[in-house]
């Protein structure tokens, strides 16, 4: 209970400030690949900094598809735990991604968009990107459960 007490908190404050280091830093995986959040607006921007650990392919070389695929299905736990009206912890369902080319061993950004959101189930739409967001290295789709904290 004092995780999930610690978790609602943190996700409170970073809601309230606008500081989402705090869900980040919460999150065990988040915090290995480095990830972090952004405010923008009233939405985020999700950024994966360049980092030669994670790279799958060294011939190309090239991020690590699994460490994409990570990073975005990460990226849309945060957001729908940011931009739900009651603070939930959002549990995947289901994952589903398109590599459209390679990523490179730098900066990739995403951002998200919740196309749908019931009470119990949310699905969100990501898209990530790296030098320009018309040109996508990746898309996803994400099925969660919603739980209440």
């Amino acid at each position: 209970m004092k995780i999930q007490k610690d978790f609602r908190e943190a996700l409170l404050q970073a809601r309230a400030t606008s500081d989402y280091s705090y869900l980040t830093e919460l999150l065990p995986y988040a915090r290995k690949i480095g990830m972090s959040c952004q405010s923008l607006g009233d939405d985020a921007l999700f950024v994966l900094p360049e980092n030669r650990d994670n790279t799958g392919n060294p011939v190309l070389p090239a991020l690590h598809g699994g460490v994409l695929g990570g990073f975005m299905e990460m990226s849309a736990a945060i957001h729908l735990m940011l931009f739900m009206d009651e603070p939930k912890i959002p549990k995947i369902v289901d994952f589903s991604i398109d590599y459209l080319r390679s990523a490179k061993i730098q900066d990739v950004f995403a951002e998200c968009d919740v196309v749908r959101q019931g009470s119990r189930i949310a699905n969100v739409a990501i898209t990530a990107w790296q030098s320009r967001r018309e040109t996508p290295v990746a898309t996803a789709r994400a099925h969660f459960r919603l739980d209440s904290l």
